[in-house]
């Protein structure tokens, strides 16, 4: 696919030849497979909240603190992630953030308080911001085909793991809670081994990153709009993974169901759907289209009955999918930051509102009822929205002027050419 300014396409991520999303080396396939662990447990918790809450005597609010405690350590530890891996190595950044996933994760089985598995879950934060920070990074290095099947594979991953990390958390922990931290602590495991064996040491970057790299990186208009529009998006979505169990209130195998369907819909929006919608109408289009459709949905299932709850939280995933995509590539894409560094300064802004929503859900329904925290999440979503809108003509620029950059680097730039498509 050429792009509209002209010249050279990338392979097409989806052909099954050399290059294609299927034929990768060895080493992609070990990093991406810890990477669908990595996102598992996210979601891992969402279908035994409850039960969480019961066994260890908590509310709803201090159970969500699970999540705060996670994205909050996630969040200032981007400013590290780099400093770290620049210096070590990508390989062993990917390493010590798997190790400390496999002791915390264990850790947290093993919780008398909640106080206890708040705590165990911040240290888990900690090494998953190591691993998925620096694991894109190492897809990208190491994939065949270019950037274009390296993003894809990596949001496959994302979605696979979101899926199926419900239902493992369902399947265990209806046995008990703790089976489910034990579980991700085993996964994690192999995932260490796997790497170990196949994933060879990649040559670090000719500069250090320094701690400060990520935040002078959002000093660029379009990295900065970029991550202020997934601040709000990044609200949303995490009021409807982390407090939306609450308001359904299923069993762990009934939501497990839901939540994996809901991850389904992510991974197929996120591989198939998203690109194909990005090449005919463009990313700002894209990406501002599903984010007031996710508004609506949301403000839908904040108001409707059980059923359509239900439905609403299972479609929501279609939308969360296409905006993980488009999110990923214009952060990778539109300023002139190193890849890692432009990344780290987009996650930092970013996982603050994930810390931020399951915090803030229980307080807005105790201060309010139970139909705010949606309508909260509605208008966060059209904000992304807003920001998109309002900097549309600088982010296309942007990609216009930086489109030779990413040519010489890696024969074309994703979002050159697509965001510009259409525009």
């Amino acid at each position: 696919m050429n792009s509209s300014t002209g010249g050279p396409a990338e392979a097409d991520p989806f052909d099954s030849g050399a290059g294609g999303i299927l034929r990768q080396p060895k080493a992609v396939w070990a990093t991406a497979g810890a990477s669908v662990v990595a996102f598992m447990g996210i979601g891992l918790v969402d279908p035994i909240l409850p039960s969480i809450a019961k066994g260890l005597d908590a509310t709803a609010g201090q159970v969500s603190l699970l999540f705060t405690s996670y994205f909050l350590i996630t969040a200032v530890a981007m400013l590290v992630t780099g400093f770290v891996s620049s210096r070590i190595g990508g390989r062993k950044t990917l390493l010590a953030g798997l190790a400390l996933v496999v002791v915390f994760a264990g850790l947290a089985g093993t919780s008398g308080s909640v106080g206890e598995l708040v705590g165990f879950r911040a240290g888990w934060g900690l090494g998953n911001a190591l691993f998925v920070s620096t694991a894109l990074a190492v897809i990208v290095g190491a994939a065949a085909g270019g950037s274009a099947a390296a993003i894809l594979l990596y949001e496959s991953a994302l979605g696979l793991g979101m899926a199926c990390g419900p239902l493992l958390g369902a399947l265990l922990g209806d046995a008990s809670w703790r089976y489910p931290f034990f579980g991700t602590a085993f996964l994690m495991a192999i995932g260490f081994l796997c790497i170990t064996v196949f994933l060879k040491e990649q040559p670090r970057p000719a500069r250090k990153t320094s701690l400060l790299d990520p935040i002078r990186a959002l000093g660029h208009g379009g990295l900065a709009s970029v991550a202020a529009s997934a601040f709000f998006y990044n609200y949303t979505f995490f009021t409807v993974l982390a407090f939306t169990p609450f308001v359904l209130n299923m069993s762990p195998y009934r939501s497990g169901a839901v939540f994996f369907c809901w991850g389904l819909l992510l991974a197929v929006f996120s591989v198939i759907v998203a690109p194909r919608l990005q090449a005919r109408f463009g990313s700002l289009k894209v990406l501002g289209g599903s984010l007031v459709l996710l508004a609506a949905d949301v403000l839908v299932l904040g108001y409707g009955d059980h059923a359509t709850a239900v439905v609403c939280t299972v479609l929501s995933g279609a939308f969360i999918g296409v905006n993980n995509t488009v999110y990923t590539e214009l952060a990778l894409g539109v300023s002139d930051a190193p890849r890692p560094v432009a990344s780290a300064g987009y996650n930092f802004v970013r996982w603050f509102a994930a810390a931020a929503a399951p915090y803030f859900a229980p307080k807005i329904e105790e201060w309010t009822d139970v139909h705010i925290p949606f309508v909260v999440a509605a208008v966060t979503a059209v904000l992304g929205a807003v920001v998109v809108l309002v900097r549309r003509g600088a982010l296309t620029r942007e990609a216009e002027e930086l489109e030779p950059r990413h040519a010489t680097e890696d024969g074309v730039s994703v979002f050159a050419d697509r965001a510009t498509a259409g525009n």
